[in-house]
């Protein structure tokens, strides 16, 4: 089955800041691209570049400007990218309100759950908790 892959898996793999984290998160999407299991939202596609363009502390980014466009653009390439849909709305509504996510994760859980996907590997959701039929797991553990 495929997971859903959240947004601070597709930025630590550029944050030197993280070794283990930098290396799980190149390894697991490099799995998920041998292995076609890998999803990622249209939203993790622009969350990831406004993280890796913004100044971290001590004024520089993970990536220039240039070389977050060229990696979304890969991104769009090389993976299956989901995109939002009325369902998916609907669905991050009921997740604000139901299990009381901020308004980001909601929609992130909501392409998971609509988009039938069994995983969403995070670390900004209660790992191993289910949330509607989606399992949340932090690949960083």
């Amino acid at each position: 089955m495929a997971a859903l892959v959240d947004t601070n898996v597709l930025v630590y793999r550029f944050d030197p800041r993280f070794p283990a984290k930098q290396r799980v998160a190149t390894t697991l999407l490099a799995d998920g691209l041998k292995s076609g299991k890998v999803r990622i939202s249209h939203q993790a596609v622009a969350e990831f570049v406004s993280a890796v363009t913004k100044p971290q502390k001590g004024g520089a980014s993970l990536l220039t400007n240039a070389d977050a466009w060229h990696e979304a653009e890969k991104l769009l390439v090389e993976y299956h990218i989901l995109y939002p849909t009325d369902a998916v709305l609907r669905t991050a509504i009921r997740g604000a309100s139901v299990y009381q996510l901020s308004w980001y994760d909601a929609h992130m859980w909501a392409y998971a759950e609509c988009f039938g996907l069994g995983d969403l590997l995070s670390e900004d959701f209660q790992h191993g908790r289910i949330y509607g039929t989606v399992r949340a797991t932090n690949p960083f553990i």
